[in-house]
């Protein structure tokens, strides 16, 4: 019996020394997803890891990248979501002939309540631009009862995301999905 618990408990260690820093990571606001094709519909779901100052999340607001279009949000019981829109200074048209005359500059979840010691996912459905090689930043800002979380810095060229104290998630585009 002895035997089996060192023998669970050595490996519990291992695996938390393997799996610490990527906890540790999960603390910032990620996304789900770290590559998609470019110009495709994805799911992405922003992800939440703590509250503020050990207090509860009550707002989510995530900055829709430029050439990022169609943002559906996922209903999230107990939450209100919403978008903010801007205006186009030029008219578009997208891939159907529809003209575009606004874009969603922001998503919001707000009104509810995310304990300081749970995670949860705050999910939208984008159309991707067709970018292929590039990186999209979602900039997050979290609101709690106490505090704010601004995840929102960008690294400069050549650095890493790494080195920032609250890195904006992003996404990485590759090459299109073939038809």
């Amino acid at each position: 019996m002895i035997r089996k618990f060192a023998f669970f408990a050595a490996a519990m260690a291992a695996t938390l020394a393997l799996f610490g820093p990527a906890g540790r990571a999960q603390a910032h606001a990620t996304l789900d997803l770290r590559e998609a094709p470019a110009g495709s519909y994805q799911k992405l779901a922003v992800r939440i890891g703590h509250g503020c100052e050990g207090t509860p999340t009550r707002v989510v607001r995530v900055r829709i990248p430029e050439g990022v279009s169609s943002v559906k949000l996922q209903p999230k019981p107990g939450w209100k979501a919403g978008v903010v829109r801007e205006k186009l200074a030029t008219p578009q048209t997208d891939a159907h002939g529809k003209t575009i005359t606004e874009v969603v500059r922001e998503a919001y979840w707000r009104g509810g309540r995310l304990e300081d010691n749970a995670f949860d996912e705050f999910a939208m459905q984008v159309k991707l631009p067709d970018s292929p090689e590039t990186t999209l930043y979602f900039p997050v800002v979290q609101e709690c009862d106490k505090g704010v979380h601004r995840w929102i810095q960008i690294p400069e060229a050549g650095r890493s995301a790494r080195e920032l104290k609250e890195p904006a998630p992003a996404l990485r585009l590759g090459a299109p999905q073939k038809h």
